[in-house]
């Protein structure tokens, strides 16, 4: 096929040299051009040439983006090793080489993450796929490693790494001379590299693993101060929740992998997300769907799995900042988000997220009412905010919930760090004034009659009696049946290790100290 672009008066005037316009009419035979040409301007130009460098362009494009992305992954990866290796040899680095090593780390994914959002933006949020690799394939299944980057997982990173970066920054004078400096920061790379990894993946696989390392990097730093007893105990709780709660993740990567053959996210959403479509039955998809809320609430701290986030204070205060503030808390909404089109094809999976979401979120605003301590009061506060963007999520909002997610990190994550210093101005105000300022706050639960304002206290002092409950009708029996089970498995062993002739001494010293009887 020839193409002849003209004007709209079908000529065009060009100047040669310093000399006279030249007037040229396209129609003439002196530019009738071979099939498979382009007019611009007098230039003959091949169609397959302008397909080619288009095809170039593409592809430079795509390699560019994906250079970006890997290093968006690398970045704290590499800063882990570099940290983490010298202090596993017992020469650690000095505390000034590595707050700058992490912070470099983190600023320059949070750059490259800028740079691809611009990118995608220029070419409409058109999502970039990163094949890293294939794990391993069985036939028709097969697990691959893959990224990528679109309009949901980029800007989560950028906003991530910036409050990494940030919290180092201030944690590297908090901690200063801390005898776990470096464990910290190692593990905050640690929590970095996780978080990308989770974030930027492009299947059920490649998240699973980001979550992990989210759960373990958590798990460690609530327990950071490790030679206090209740650190201890609040990192057991939260990861005995974690380890209960990831059952549902890895049983929907299964189911997902069933009924795909593979655990690609191209494979499982036809479009460009927020407007994806699930390409499996509404029966798996709801299945898989409640899995997914199952997983996101132990690390969202949703009822009943929220009794962890409190005690999760435990550990230093920059950890918490952008951990249970900022984070990892959001962690389970924004798998939600990337698997959005489950729960189109899923409503009873949105009413549970709706209802979920909602009595959390009334559950931790009047548990939080009566805390004593600031930073479980912040806690609490993190809790009702992600109970509400559970109903968000349910509801069907989808650009609305990720505005939340940064909008509330941010806040949260700032009001956690600034928790020490506002607690010592407090201080400060009271023996100014010489006692207790006096209440300024005001709440809807003051409309209500005296009696249940008293049961409401009552309620919320006691935490909603979820421990209670959880403790005698959950954990206790579970933890009975371990000890016995414990208990048989150590007779076992004792049976097992003792000689024929020793159990025979002693079955009859035992009936002979029953016929003495």
């Amino acid at each position: 096929m020839g193409f002849d672009i003209r004007s709209a008066e079908s000529w065009h005037t060009t100047k040669i040299g310093g000399g006279e316009p030249r007037r040229n009419d396209c129609r003439t035979a002196e530019h009738q051009r071979e099939p498979g040409h382009m007019t611009f301007s007098g230039a003959a130009v091949p169609v397959a040439q302008l397909l080619g460098a288009l095809e170039a362009q593409v592809a430079s494009t795509h390699a560019f983006v994906s250079l970006l992305v890997v290093l968006q992954l690398a970045a704290p990866a590499l800063t882990l090793v570099l940290v983490g290796l010298p202090a596993l040899l017992d020469r650690p680095l000095a505390e000034r080489t590595t707050t700058r090593l992490v912070g470099g780390a983190f600023t320059l994914a949070f750059l490259a993450g800028l740079v691809t959002l611009a990118v995608l933006a220029m070419r409409g949020f058109a999502p970039e796929q990163v094949h890293l690799g294939t794990w391993f394939a069985v036939g028709h299944h097969d697990a691959t490693v893959d990224l990528v980057a679109d309009g949901l997982s980029v800007p989560y990173v950028c906003f991530s790494t910036g409050l990494c970066a940030l919290v180092n920054a201030f944690a590297g004078k908090y901690l200063h001379r801390e005898p776990g400096f470096t464990r910290f920061f190692v593990l905050l790379t640690l929590f970095g590299t996780g978080m990308n990894l989770m974030v930027l993946a492009g299947s059920i696989d490649v998240l699973f693993a980001g979550w992990e390392f989210l759960g373990i990097s958590s798990t460690m730093l609530i327990g950071f101060f490790h030679e206090r007893t209740n650190a201890l105990k609040a990192a057991l709780r939260a990861f005995t929740t974690y380890r209960i709660c990831d059952v549902g993740l890895l049983t929907a990567g299964v189911m997902i992998h069933r009924a795909v053959g593979s655990g690609d996210f191209e494979r499982l959403f036809n479009g460009v997300w927020p407007n994806a479509h699930c390409l499996v039955s509404p029966g798996t998809a709801t299945l898989v769907s409640l899995l997914l809320v199952f997983a996101a609430m132990g690390k969202s701290a949703q009822v009943p799995f929220s009794n962890w986030l409190p005690r999760a204070m435990e550990g230093p205060t920059p950890s918490s900042a952008i951990f249970y503030g900022a984070l990892s808390i959001h962690a389970g909404a924004y798998v939600l988000l990337r698997c959005e089109a489950l729960l189109d094809a899923a409503p009873l999976a949105r009413i549970v997220l709706v209802v979920i979401g909602a009595f959390t979120a009334i559950h931790a605003a009047l548990v939080g009412r009566v805390q004593t301590d600031l930073k479980s009061m912040l806690a609490y506060a993190s809790m009702t905010q992600a109970g509400i963007i559970f109903v968000e999520i349910g509801l069907g909002f989808r650009v609305v919930v990720l505005v939340h997610i940064v909008s509330h990190a941010i806040l949260r994550s700032l009001q956690i760090l600034r928790s020490p210093s506002a607690l010592h101005d407090r201080h400060e105000l009271e023996a100014a004034l010489g006692g207790h300022p006096g209440a300024v706050s005001w709440s809807v639960v003051r409309l209500l009659p005296e009696g249940m304002q008293s049961r409401l206290y009552r309620v919320a002092l006691d935490r909603g009696f979820e421990e209670m409950v959880l403790s005698r009708f959950v954990i206790g029996p579970i933890w009975r049946l371990l000890e016995r089970l414990g208990g048989a498995e150590l007779a076992w062993i004792d049976w097992l290790g003792t000689r024929p002739e020793d159990r025979r001494r002693e079955v009859v010293g035992r009936r002979m100290q029953g016929g003495r009887r």
